[in-house]
C-alpha cells in the first residue's frame, strides 16, 4: 500500500504537469527543484516569466504530500509571501492547476485580496496547507489569531523578493518573522540582486544555494538607460504625447500611471492625435487583461497603459511612501 501510493502521488505530479502543456522543465525548475527536494534553502535569480513559481511550487507540493503519509493532522505548512494581490491570485492559479488531481490533500488559500480580515477568517480555520498573502495582510491575520503558524509552519517562500521591501513591507515582514518558528525551510525568487534582497537574504536564510542564472533574451541591467523629467502636473499628457510623436520613445512601451481613472484619460488623450493604447489594470476580468496582452503581443497596439496602483497616497512618513522611490528605480530592471 506504501508503494502504491508514493507511486500514485508521482502520477498525480506528472498528469498535472501534462495537463499544462508542460514537456520539459525550464532553466530554473531544473536547478532549483532537486535542491529544494533535498531540503536545502534557496536564493534563485531567474528573469520574469522563466517559470519560477513552479519551480518552488513543484517541490512544495510533493513535501506536503510526503508529509500528509506520516502525519494527518490539517496544518497551515507552508507560506508564499508576495509583493501584490496580483502576484498572490496568479500563485493560487498555479499550484491549484498542480495539484487538480489532488485538491482534496493539498489546499491552497489567498488571503492577499483587500477583502475585511474577519471575511476571510473561514478559511483560515479550515487550516489549508498553503497560505498566500502580502506580508502585512498575513501579519494583520495573527494579530488577530485567526493564524498561528509557532508549531505548523514548515516552509516559507519570498516571491518577487526585489520587490518585498520596496513595495513598504520591510516592518510588516520582520515582525512577521517574531511569530514563525526558528527552523523551516526557505526560497527567495527574485527577477534581480538587490540590496533588499541581500538584506532578505541574511534575515531568512541559513546556508543557501544561490542560482544566478541569465536569461539570454534580455540585456544586462547595466545597458539600461533611465531618465527623469519633472514638470508639472498638467504638463505630463503633453510631455508623453511629446515623446511619442517626436520617436523620442519607439518600439513597444508601457507607461505607468498612478490611478485606473488617470489610465483611461491617458488613452483618450492619445487617441486625439490618433496614437491607439490599451489600458491594463487590477479592475479589469482576467479574461480582459489576457486578451489585451495578446493585442499587444500581435500588433494590434505599441503601447500599454498600465496602473502601478502600489504608489497610490502611501502615508507621509510610512515605510511605503519611503519606499516609492526605491521601486520607481528598480522598476525598469524588471
Amino acid at each position: 500500500y506504501f508503494i502504491l501510493l508514493v507511486q500514485y502521488q508521482e502520477m498525480i505530479r506528472i498528469f498535472a504537469v501534462a495537463d499544462l502543456g508542460w514537456s520539459q522543465p525550464t532553466l530554473i525548475q531544473e536547478k532549483a527543484i532537486p535542491l529544494a527536494l533535498e531540503g536545502k534553502d534557496l536564493l534563485a535569480r531567474a528573469r520574469t516569466g522563466s517559470g519560477k513559481t513552479a519551480a518552488y511550487a513543484v517541490p512544495i507540493i510533493q513535501h506536503i504530500l510526503t508529509s500528509k503519509q506520516s502525519v494527518r493532522e490539517q496544518a497551515v505548512r507552508v507560506l508564499v509571501l508576495v509583493p501584490t494581490k496580483e502576484l498572490g491570485q496568479q500563485v493560487q492559479t498555479m499550484m491549484r492547476q498542480l495539484t487538480s488531481f489532488c485538491s482534496r490533500d493539498v489546499r491552497v488559500a489567498d488571503i492577499s485580496s483587500k477583502a475585511d480580515v474577519s471575511s476571510q477568517r473561514p478559511i483560515l480555520m479550515e487550516k489549508p496547507d498553503v497560505v498566500v498573502g502580502t506580508p502585512a495582510r498575513v501579519l494583520a491575520h495573527i494579530n488577530a489569531h485567526n493564524l498561528d503558524l509557532q508549531a505548523s509552519l514548515e516552509v516559507l517562500v519570498v516571491d518577487e523578493a526585489d520587490l518585498i521591501f520596496s513595495f513598504g513591507f520591510e516592518a510588516d515582514l520582520k515582525s512577521l518573522l517574531c511569530h514563525l518558528p526558528k527552523i523551516y525551510q526557505s526560497f527567495l525568487m527574485s527577477a534581480t540582486f538587490t540590496e533588499d534582497v541581500q538584506a532578505l537574504k541574511e534575515l531568512l536564510l541559513h546556508n543557501p544555494v544561490v542560482l544566478k542564472l541569465q536569461g539570454s533574451q534580455l540585456p544586462d541591467s547595466s545597458q539600461l538607460q533611465q531618465y527623469t523629467i519633472k514638470c508639472e502636473e498638467e504638463d505630463k499628457f503633453l510631455l508623453v504625447y511629446t515623446l511619442l510623436k517626436l520617436q523620442l520613445v519607439r518600439g513597444k512601451t508601457l507607461l505607468f500611471v498612478g490611478a485606473v481613472d488617470r489610465s483611461y484619460r491617458l488613452k483618450l488623450f492619445l487617441e486625439q492625435f490618433s496614437i491607439p493604447a490599451c489600458v491594463l489594470n487590477s479592475e479589469l476580468p482576467v479574461q480582459s487583461r489576457c486578451h489585451i496582452i495578446t493585442q499587444f503581443n500581435q500588433g494590434f497596439y505599441d503601447i500599454i497603459i498600465a496602473t502601478d496602483e502600489q504608489s497610490l497616497s502611501p502615508p507621509a512618513g510610512s515605510s511605503q511612501a519611503k519606499g516609492k522611490e526605491k521601486k520607481n528605480a528598480d522598476k525598469g530592471g524588471k
